[in-house]
């Protein structure tokens, strides 16, 4: 299976959300942190980002 990682543009049309929600999001522990890829730029697995938006969608759900 191939790992894919996004980069923050990507991220942020998948989820609606800006870079800076993205972050608050990570310091709450409440989004998949990143992975680094150099000195300065980090990705996301897409499995743990798709995992995130089927849990928010589910809570919507539940409600």
């Amino acid at each position: 299976m191939t790992v894919r990682i996004i980069r923050m543009p990507e991220l942020s049309e998948k989820t609606g959300c800006a870079r800076s929600t993205i972050y608050a999001f990570i310091s709450r522990g409440e989004f998949p942190k990143p992975i680094p890829l150099g000195m300065r730029a980090v990705g996301w697995k897409e499995s743990e980002v798709d995992e995130w938006i089927e849990k928010r969608q589910s809570l919507r759900d539940s409600q």
